[in-house]
């Protein structure tokens, strides 16, 4: 009787253990089967800069905008190159003159804390403020002069006013069918796009409370 008590406990035993793996593995399938697959991941290249970016803005006292500048990467170079915040011109140098990333992102955020302290001063919207990280600051003063928020309008109309004074050299590369043209001075489209890229990256980039309510405020 002790014998055949032992082996239905045994059996018993067996068939609770296989119950709860068969539950365990159920329970870890559905977990990743409820995981966001992400394939050919468009920020894959600048997310990789994220901690030199992030170090870089908080000399400035301004890591809480460590996503937008990664959206701004992305815009610009899609994290290529060696010049991928392509700062060298904010520099005042020649295109791609710059062929450190390191360095790149120096110049880069730099140029970021600038035009984002003049623009809070003039007291225009953060669109005019990642808008100017294409066109300068002098976008910064034409949307002062003009309201004080960004439109692809007000940027189309500044632009061709810099192409009315250098006709020569802003020409989209003499491409009419350019979606830009005749508005060859920067892309007045840009900061709808860094806009979207900032969203996109929310649910892929780690966000801090701040970074949230930076973002948000688009």
């Amino acid at each position: 009787m002790k014998k055949r008590r032992r082996k239905k406990f045994k059996l018993m035993f067996m068939l609770f253990m296989l119950f709860c793996g068969l539950a365990m593995f159920q329970n870890y399938f559905q977990q990743q089967s409820s995981l966001p697959l992400v394939k050919n991941d468009p920020f894959a290249d600048v997310k990789k800069y994220r901690p030199l970016i992030h170090d870089e803005l908080a000399k400035y006292h301004l890591e809480s905008h460590t996503t937008v500048v990664i959206a701004l990467m992305q815009q610009e170079s899609r994290g290529q190159g060696g010049d991928p915040m392509q700062a060298s011109e904010s520099a005042g140098l020649a295109r791609n003159t710059i062929t450190d990333p390191k360095r790149s992102i120096q110049v880069g955020v730099k140029h970021f804390q600038r035009v984002l302290t003049y623009g809070n001063k003039k007291k225009v919207d953060f669109q005019t403020i990642i808008q100017s990280y294409n066109m300068g600051i002098g976008y910064i003063n034409y949307v002062a002069q003009h309201g004080g928020k960004h439109s692809e309008a007000l940027a189309k109309e500044f632009s061709l006013q810099r192409v009315k004074e250098k006709p020569t050299i802003y020409t989209c590369g003499g491409n009419k069918d350019n979606f830009r043209y005749p508005y060859c001075y920067g892309d007045f489209t840009y900061s709808t796009k860094v806009t979207k890229n900032i969203q996109l990256l929310a649910d892929t980039v780690p966000v801090t409370g701040t970074e949230k309510t930076t973002s948000g405020s688009f």
